[in-house]
């Protein structure tokens, strides 16, 4: 079987072949070799206990903020997203000491 390398992004949709494969692979029973093992429960339970504070050290906190309807409309206009790209724009320019300076 040849490999298939594609680039895919948050914005991209699935096919429905790709959403197809993706019931089948569901279905099938895991395979587990020297490259995989089947996992411990002690493993198992590390692995929960990570995942959960990672989630907890991701999550960001809700706030109310009041911005132009001009930057309002220019932010709605990028598409679907648009509060991730909002605060991803706001951490880049905080994180700016020129920006954060000519801000002020």
């Amino acid at each position: 079987m040849a490999t298939v390398r594609k680039k895919i992004t948050q914005r991209m949709k699935s096919t429905e072949a790709q959403r197809e494969e993706i019931r089948a692979a569901a279905k099938k029973p895991p395979v587990f070799d020297e490259d995989s093992p089947k996992l411990t429960s002690e493993q198992l339970a590390q692995m929960a206990e990570y995942a959960r504070k990672q989630r907890e050290l991701s999550k960001k906190p809700v706030i109310a903020l009041r911005i132009s309807p001009d930057t309002l409309a220019k932010a709605k206009a990028t598409g679907k997203g648009y509060t991730g790209f909002l605060s991803r724009l706001l951490d880049n320019a905080i994180n700016d000491p020129d920006m954060v300076s000519r801000s002020l």
